[in-house]
């Protein structure tokens, strides 16, 4: 597993749909050690800190297998790393075997797997297609959000190391298929909705659509 990329950008105003938006989602490639810190990166922000940002969404990976096929589908011949908002560009680090809760070593920086990625419109307009969200979100290449455990540093060429993992768990896969794809899965929501490391809101959401299906959130 290595660190392939590490990308950052502050937040800028764009035009979409005939008004200003402010976003920070155009990362850029930097080069050399950057500082990992409890809400982001250094270099680094988020522009709507309603929805983005905060210590479960601190950090964003990517997995750099994923950049292939999007080339193939979108017909690209190149797509720079940063493309789809990622903090990390990662290798070896896909979604059906990466875990919530899982802890990695990257440089001197300790990292916590947190959620998937849901995208917003921002990304359509990274994207130039209104209609790219959905595309992404089905295609269930989503990434993932880190919590900053301990802070350090990193820079691209760092090997990734799991330091810790816990025997019973979900992928990040899992997660997002139960609460997108498979939402009759009972048993699978109610141990998402019971997951310490899975981030608050993931867990009531999970919680609120069992609730509303008539069940509650403990077996």
């Amino acid at each position: 597993m290595k660190l392939i990329s590490v990308n950052v950008s502050k937040p800028k105003s764009v035009t979409w749909q005939g008004r200003r938006v402010r976003t920070g989602i155009f990362k850029e490639p930097v080069a050399g050690r950057v500082r990992v810190e409890r809400l982001n990166l250094e270099g680094d922000g988020q522009a709507d800190l309603r929805v983005h940002g905060g210590e479960d969404k601190a950090v964003y990976a990517y997995p750099v297998e994923h950049y292939g096929p999007w080339r193939a589908e979108l017909e690209r011949e190149s797509l720079p790393f940063g493309q789809f908002g990622e903090n990390l560009t990662v290798e070896g680090l896909l979604e059906d075997q990466v875990r919530i809760g899982d802890i990695y070593r990257v440089g001197t920086a300790l990292l916590q797997v947190s959620q998937p990625r849901t995208p917003c419109f921002k990304l359509g307009i990274r994207m130039g297609s209104d209609a790219f969200p959905q595309r992404f979100l089905e295609s269930g290449r989503s990434g993932f959000y880190l919590r900053v455990v301990e802070e350090g540093e990193l820079e691209a060429g760092d090997p990734i190391r799991l330091k810790s993992r816990e025997a019973i768990g979900l992928t990040v896969w899992d997660v997002c298929r139960l609460l997108y794809f498979e939402p009759a899965d009972i048993p699978g929501m109610r141990q998402a909705a019971e997951l310490p490391a899975l981030s608050p809101g993931w867990r009531r959401q999970f919680r609120q659509r069992l609730s509303q299906l008539g069940f509650d959130s403990t077996s």
